[in-house]
């Protein structure tokens, strides 16, 4: 499916729900994607795009960023305490913060630079054990403490449970976010975005529709 079948998704879904043309943010999901197939989006005009992992993004977005400037890379995956300060070098915004100790060092690194990447919260809402993410039942407790340091925290981010309705993922987010007074919701992926949307999401995360499935190394 191309970028502008995309695009036409998103814009019938916000007309649909009612919602400002352009309120969603498209992220294009890029990981593990050859070049060439980055490179095309990239000629279409499309400058938001996101990774899973440091060390692919490091390998691939500085040779890009040459010559494309203005490109708004998403960290969307777990981050390890130790690449912090790489994640900063190459990163605008981050989706997936869920630990004190991880807070603390984006504390830190904020903290001696002056500046600090969006921040999105990561919550299990289907509180399933091999998933990252904050309990819902502690996710107004760590909102606060990341505030508490600084942070610039925009909103939360959910990856619902895949044999569950996400929606009812969505919706839950959604009511964590607005009793914090956050706007931000990091919500809804190539399969169901849509939905996400109709409960308002900001930011999508769309990668196999976009690019075509994935070339595993």
């Amino acid at each position: 499916m191309a970028l502008s079948d995309i695009l036409e998704r998103i814009a019938a879904a916000e007309t649909k729900a009612d919602r400002p043309a352009g309120s969603t943010r498209l992220i294009a999901v890029s990981k593990v994607q050859p070049n060439a197939r980055v490179a095309a989006v990239l000629d279409q005009g499309h400058r938001v795009f996101g990774e899973n992992r440091v060390q692919e993004a490091a390998g691939k977005w500085p040779e890009f960023r040459a010559t494309y400037p203005d490109v708004d890379l998403h960290l969307i995956g777990p981050l390890q305490t130790n690449k912090v300060r790489q994640a900063f070098d190459l990163f605008d915004a981050f989706h997936a913060l869920d630990r004190t100790k991880l807070a603390r060092k984006f504390a830190d690194e904020a903290q001696a630079r002056g500046a600090c990447p969006d921040l999105f919260i990561q919550v299990n809402t289907g509180e399933e054990p091999q998933k990252a993410g904050v309990l819902p039942a502690e996710a107004d407790v760590f909102i606060a403490e990341c505030r508490a340091m600084d942070l610039p925290v925009q909103g939360l981010m959910v990856i619902p449970p895949i044999d569950e309705e996400a929606s009812l993922h969505f919706a839950f987010l959604r009511r964590i976010a607005e009793r914090n007074g956050l706007n931000g919701l990091s919500m809804g992926m190539s399969g169901d975005f849509e939905k996400a949307i109709a409960f308002g999401a900001t930011h999508i995360r769309v990668g196999s529709a976009i690019f075509g499935e994935r070339i595993t190394p």
